[in-house]
C-alpha cells in the first residue's frame, strides 16, 4: 500500500486520538470495520501524556514528543528509536537555569514536557524543545535521534518558561542560499522581561554553532522580537497570548492566537475580561518587526457567536470549494474550530463550529487597515502593546499586498472582526482539532472531538 504524505497525517491523527469508534452522518456510533482495525501505540505508563507529533513527509516516519521521551516510529507505529530528554534536577524559578549559574532555589527531579517538535528538512534534523531549564531545545538527527546540539549558555537559548505542552509554536522559513529562520511564538506566563512573545531566530547549519537561536537582528534599540510591556499586566494581571497555530504563506508568517482583553458590556459602566481570537501577521524578511499586524477573527451562525479558537489548519481550496468561494483552487483556506462565546478559555463550552476563512480576504482587510492608518486615520488599536491610544501618522506612500511596514504606525491592530464561513456545528461533543486536504477536487476535513471521536 502506497500512501501520500497527506494520508500519513491521517494515520497519525487517528493514532493520536486512539479511536475506538467512528461516527455515522446521523451521529450513531458504529464499530470499526473488522478488516481495518486502528493501529495504536502506547508509551510507558509512567510517562504521562504525549505532547506533539510530526510526520516526515518524505519517509512517513513519525516523531512523537512525550514527557521525558522523543520517539521515532515507523508508519505502522512500531518504535524505531527512543531518545530520553528527562527527568533532571530543576526549578522553574531558576533564571538563568542552574546549568548556567548557581541557583538558590531548591532543585528537585523534574519532568521534561515536550513543548515543540519541528522537522528541519534542509539539515535533516529534529528540533525538540522542552520545559526543563526555561525551555531549551535539542537538535536531533532524524535517522537515529543522535543529539547534534543542545545550546544552553545564552539567554537567547531559553525560549519559554511555561511548563505546558501547548505553550509554544514554531514556524521554519527556509532559504536555498542562506541559513533558515525560526519564528517562535510563546506564552510568557507573566515574565515579559525574560521572554519575547514572538521572535525570529537563526537556524544555523552547524547545530553547535554559537549563533544558533540568536535573534535574526538585535541592537541597542531594535530586535527581531515583540515583547509584552509590563504595564499591560497592571491592567490585565493574567494577560498572555496563547498561540494555537502557525504557518507561512507567500511573503508572510502567520500565528492564530487567543488573548484576553477588557471590554465594556452594553449598558455597563464596568469592564469585564473576555477572550478574543486574533490572527497575527509578520513579513518573513522584517527584521525589526515593523510589519506586525493583528486582526480579530470569529464565527457566527444563527445568531450564536463562536469566538474561542480551539484549532486551525491551512489547506488549499480545491476546484469545487473554490468555485463556491469565488477564489482559485490553489488559494489558501484556513479551516478553524471555535467554541461558543468568548469568556471561558480554560472551560470552553461544548458548542463548537467548524469555519473556513479565505486567507486572501484576511490579507485584503489588513491592507485596507494599513492604507487608512497611513492616511492618518484612527489609532493603532493595539491596547495590550500600547497602553494608551496612539494616533496613526500620515505618510505619502503606496501600500501594496506585500507592504512590510516602517518604523511608524507599528505594531498595528485591526478593530473590526473578520468573520469566517460556518460549515458545520456540534452542540454536545466539542471539536478540538482539525486537519484538511483536497482529494479529487473535493475539500475534505477531519475533525477530532473532546471525547475522542473522529468526524469526516
Amino acid at each position: 500500500l502506497i500512501m501520500s504524505p497527506a494520508m500519513w497525517k491521517w494515520t497519525c491523527l487517528v493514532s493520536h486520538l486512539l479511536l475506538s469508534t467512528t461516527v455515522s452522518p446521523l451521529g450513531r456510533q458504529q464499530p470499526p470495520h473488522p478488516k481495518r482495525p486502528f493501529i495504536t501505540f502506547k508509551g510507558e505508563q509512567a510517562e504521562g501524556n504525549f505532547n506533539h507529533l510530526v510526520v516526515d513527509e518524505r519517509t512517513g516516519h513519525i516523531y512523537l514528543g512525550a514527557v521525558n521521551r522523543i520517539y521515532k516510529l515507523s508508519s505502522d507505529l512500531k518504535v524505531l528509536v527512543t531518545h530520553e530528554t528527562g527527568p533532571d534536577d530543576d526549578n522553574p524559578k531558576c533564571y538563568p537555569p542552574r546549568i548556567v549559574q548557581t541557583c538558590n532555589e531548591p532543585l528537585t527531579p523534574t519532568n521534561n514536557i515536550n513543548k515543540m517538535l519541528l522537522i528541519d528538512y534542509k539539515e535533516n534534523r529534529l528540533i525538540a524543545c522542552g520545559s526543563l531549564y526555561q525551555g531549551i531545545c535539542k537538535l536531533l538527527r532524524l535517522d537515529d535521534l543522535f543529539k547534534l546540539g543542545e545550546p544552553f549558555h545564552k539567554k537567547e537559548h531559553y525560549l519559554s518558561g511555561v511548563n505546558e505542552s501547548g505553550s509554544v509554536f514554531g514556524v521554519i522559513v527556509s532559504y536555498s542560499n542562506m541559513d533558515d529562520k525560526l519564528f517562535i511564538a510563546t506564552a510568557v506566563d507573566g515574565k515579559p522581561e525574560y521572554f519575547p512573545t514572538i521572535s525570529s531566530r537563526k537556524l544555523t547549519k552547524n547545530s553547535e554553532a554559537d549563533g544558533m537561536f540568536a535573534y535574526v537582528f538585535h541592537d541597542e534599540f531594535v530586535a527581531s522580537m515583540i515583547k509584552i510591556p509590563s504595564d499591560t499586566f497592571t491592567i490585565i494581571p493574567d494577560f498572555d497570548i496563547y498561540y494555537i497555530y502557525g504557518f507561512s504563506s507567500g511573503n508572510f508568517v502567520y500565528f492564530l492566537t487567543l488573548q484576553p482583553e477588557m471590554i465594556s458590556p452594553p449598558g455597563s459602566t464596568t469592564k469585564e475580561q473576555v477572550y478574543t481570537s486574533k490572527l497575527v501577521r509578520l513579513c518573513k524578511e522584517d527584521t525589526a518587526f515593523n510589519s506586525y499586524v493583528e486582526v480579530p477573527i470569529g464565527c457566527e451562525k444563527n445568531g450564536v457567536e463562536y469566538r474561542l479558537l480551539q484549532a486551525a489548519y491551512l489547506s488549499k481550496a480545491g476546484a469545487i470549494l473554490a468555485r463556491s468561494l469565488d477564489v482559485g483552487p490553489e488559494d489558501d483556506i484556513l479551516f478553524t474550530v471555535f467554541s461558543k462565546g468568548q469568556k471561558r478559555k480554560m472551560k470552553s463550552l461544548d458548542e463548537s463550529a467548524l469555519c473556513i476563512f479565505v486567507l486572501k480576504n484576511i490579507n485584503d482587510r489588513i491592507k485596507d487597515r494599513l492604507q487608512s492608518c497611513y492616511r492618518g486615520e484612527g489609532t493603532l488599536d493595539l491596547a495590550w502593546l500600547k497602553v494608551k491610544d496612539i494616533p496613526c501618522s500620515s505618510a505619502l506612500l503606496t501600500i501594496d499586498d506585500n507592504f512590510c511596514g516602517l518604523d511608524m504606525n507599528a505594531p498595528l491592530g485591526v478593530s473590526s472582526m473578520v468573520r469566517g464561513l460556518p460549515i458545520f456545528t456540534e452542540d454536545g461533543d466539542r471539536m478540538t482539532s482539525v486537519i484538511a486536504y483536497v482529494y479529487k477536487n473535493h475539500s475534505l476535513a477531519f475533525v477530532g472531538t473532546k471525547s475522542g471521536k473522529l468526524k469526516k
